[in-house]
């Protein structure tokens, strides 16, 4: 004779699925929490109108000076006036204090990690974005391993912070858990943007007036 079926009440079968990391839910993906880019056309074109915050977000440009670090520079001057950090981990050149400060960058809320190895500086992201006291990490890496790639969304996830992931052009074409790619190409003197990846909206293409460099 067959065991009986336990039954769930509903009380308990609501507090099961509302607890569940396993359960799609629409309504948290049609309004996800988000934080505005600083650029009106970029937000249009965003699911929420702005960076997914507690995602990781990959920028990659064609090639270096394409505004490629202004583009999150109205988002860190915000987080630092509310009084968190934004991190910098391994950029390709040092960060340039003046022009940081121009941006409205206090240089005592910014983190600079300089690293030899490509493992140290993802490590050094991920305890960063666990921690949660920096809004905003923007990492430079070179992996393309899609496990390595999880760890960082799951680390701004419980940090409820921005990972932003600077790769090369090529990593396009690979899979990536990350909730927004975006390519960034030179156009008429400017910078157009491709919203390669935008989870819970559609691809896309923008111009954008970003500022050359901030190195």
């Amino acid at each position: 004779m067959a065991p009986p079926h336990r039954k769930l009440n509903p009380e308990s079968l609501a507090e099961v699925l509302q607890n569940s990391a396993l359960i799609w839910r629409a309504a948290q993906t049609a309004h996800p929490k988000t934080k505005a880019t600083g650029f009106r056309e970029l937000d249009e074109r965003l699911p929420g109108s702005g960076w997914p915050v507690g995602t990781l977000i990959e920028i990659a440009p064609v090639c270096e000076g394409l505004g490629e670090l202004s583009l999150c520079m109205p988002l860190l001057a915000r987080l630092c006036r509310d009084g968190r950090r934004a991190a910098f981990v391994a950029p390709p050149h040092i960060p340039y204090a003046p022009a940081l400060q121009r941006a409205g960058l206090p240089l005592d809320s910014i983190l600079w990690v300089d690293t030899a190895r490509d493992d140290d500086a993802r490590w050094s992201a991920e305890q960063l974005l666990r921690d949660g006291r920096a809004g905003a990490v923007l990492l430079w890496s070179s992996t393309d391993d899609e496990r390595l790639l999880r760890r960082l969304q799951l680390a701004a996830e419980t940090g409820q912070a921005l990972a932003f992931l600077y790769r090369s052009i090529g990593t396009l074409r690979q899979a990536s858990p990350a909730a927004l790619r975006i390519a960034l190409y030179p156009e008429d003197g400017g910078t157009r943007a491709d919203l390669i990846k935008v989870r819970g909206g559609h691809p896309s293409s923008v111009a954008l007036p970003l500022v050359p460099a901030f190195t």
